[in-house]
């Protein structure tokens, strides 16, 4: 899980560094077709059928529409606004699939962890300022983006078990292409030839979201659950440091507020889940 995480934050990175010379619809085209491919391979070496009939089932449709919407506002999100407080707001998504299991699974979820949800939504709050002169409406695009993770990660959990992880994969950056090319007809920008850092920085982007795509599946799949989840929160600390360090970003007062109201808001769910595991066990 750490290193899925890790993984994933140099992602981040290697797309907010494409992204500087390249159209974002483009970007995410470029980086959809990577993953796309490294997965269609994985999949006949696997020799998993990418017609499988169970993609078109509902929660499958469903979750597409949701990494649809994910993808596309959180790599806007790394694109125009500090990697740092964009990875940040990401945290919030446990919290918000919590709320979202709740409501829509009718997951029994005590006080304790509806005080968990309101707090992490309060840390959001206090990072992106709304009402204030502060305020940005870019960094609403963070929100958006994890909002679409959330309802992707509750699809997820009503996803057919017969899909493996290279379908799971390969159906995901398909559906970063759709985003991609959604927004380079909205956005109507004239595609750019990608210059060789561009291409080394997509490149990466898509060998390390593979890499860490499969170990976040490998680490949900066979790890018990309750005790891999809150390593999750390791992207945190590699997304703030490539921020910091590659990027020059300072860590305002308000993200470190906000993170830590974030980070408490996971404990507490992650007891109170644990605890509640242990308990059904015994």
């Amino acid at each position: 899980m750490v290193g899925a995480m890790a993984m994933f934050a140099i992602e981040d990175a290697f797309l907010k560094v494409a992204s500087q010379t390249m159209p974002i619809g483009q970007v995410l085209l470029h980086f959809g077709i990577g993953g796309v491919v490294v997965f269609a391979i994985l999949a006949r070496l696997s020799q998993d059928p990418l017609n499988h009939p169970d993609v078109l089932s509902r929660p499958m449709r469903i979750r597409f529409g949701f990494e649809v919407f994910g993808r596309l506002f959180y790599v806007l999100a790394i694109a125009l606004t500090p990697l740092s407080s964009a990875t940040v707001i990401l945290q919030a998504t446990p919290v918000v699939v919590v709320a979202g299991a709740a409501i829509f699974f009718d997951e029994s979820v005590g006080w304790r962890r509806w005080v968990a949800v309101f707090l992490g939504l309060a840390g959001v709050c206090v990072i992106i300022q709304p009402g204030t002169d502060d305020f940005s409406i870019l960094s609403v695009l963070a929100v958006l983006g994890m909002l679409g993770f959330a309802g992707r990660d509750l699809a997820s959990r009503a996803a057919p078990k017969s899909l493996s992880t290279n379908l799971l994969g390969f159906y995901g950056f398909c559906a970063i292409i759709v985003a991609g090319v959604g927004y380079m007809l909205w956005e109507q920008t004239p595609p750019v030839l990608p210059n060789a850092q561009t291409s080394t920085a997509i490149s990466g982007a898509a060998l390390s979201g593979v890499v860490a795509y499969i170990a976040l599946m490998k680490a949900m799949r066979t790890g018990e659950v309750a005790s891999v989840t809150p390593f999750r929160y390791s992207r945190l600390l590699f997304g703030v440091a490539l921020g910091v360090l590659v990027f020059g970003e300072t860590l305002p007062r308000e993200t470190i507020f906000g993170a830590t109201l974030i980070l408490a808001s996971g404990a507490i769910i992650m007891w109170r889940t644990h605890s509640a595991s242990s308990h059904h066990g015994n």
